[in-house]
């Protein structure tokens, strides 16, 4: 099936739809562009911090980002779908190997600290075999409250929100929200106790 027949009626392109967080199917030029814009800034921020070039990579992390908090550390290899919709609040520290699929917005807040390997994924894809087969997708967006520290190897699902102050146990798959000043770990991540 076409997407033209997918979307009759819907005068929106699928970029359109995505940023509305309908289901939409991949293949919009503008989204390409920005996707591939991206995959160069951030691959010349890696090369830039290698150099020790902070200041210049700074700059370059700025660009590929929504924002980008002061004093907020990524250490590099980052790896986004978009970078726009990514937003790092102040003196948080994100350790190698973030990945962050940026189709809905990624909020992190401000004094986070995020450990090696972990995954923010916003896109969901339709459980029914027809509309995933037509390439069918969507996306909802990610918040890490204040003073959030996720773990090395932490998974968080599209839709999640992370309270301040909480705490999420290394190798956690986070599949719903997880409440302010709490420690949650496992999988999926359920509250162990209060903080």
């Amino acid at each position: 099936m076409s997407s033209t027949d997918l979307f009759a009626g819907d005068p929106r392109t699928n970029r359109e739809r995505m940023l509305a967080g309908d289901l939409y199917i991949a293949d919009d030029p503008e989204s390409a562009r920005i996707a591939q814009q991206a995959t160069a800034l951030l691959e010349t921020y890696r090369l830039q911090t290698v150099a020790g070039e902070h200041e210049q990579a700074r700059q370059t992390l700025t660009r590929a980002l929504g924002t980008l908090g002061p004093d907020a550390y990524v250490k590099p290899p980052l790896f986004v779908d978009y970078g726009e919709n990514i937003h790092i609040g102040a003196r948080t520290f994100i350790n190698h190997n973030l990945t962050a699929l940026d189709v809905a917005t990624i909020t992190i807040g401000e004094d986070c600290q995020i450990g090696p390997g972990v995954q923010l994924l916003t896109p969901t894809h339709p459980v029914e075999p027809g509309p995933r087969r037509d390439k069918l997708e969507a996306a909802e967006p990610i918040t890490i409250g204040d003073n959030v520290w996720l773990g090395g190897g932490v998974i968080v699902c599209p839709g999640v929100s992370i309270g301040d102050n909480s705490v999420i146990g290394a190798g956690a798959v986070v599949t719903r929200d997880i409440p302010p000043n709490v420690v949650a770990a496992g999988n999926p991540a359920r509250v162990l106790r209060t903080i």
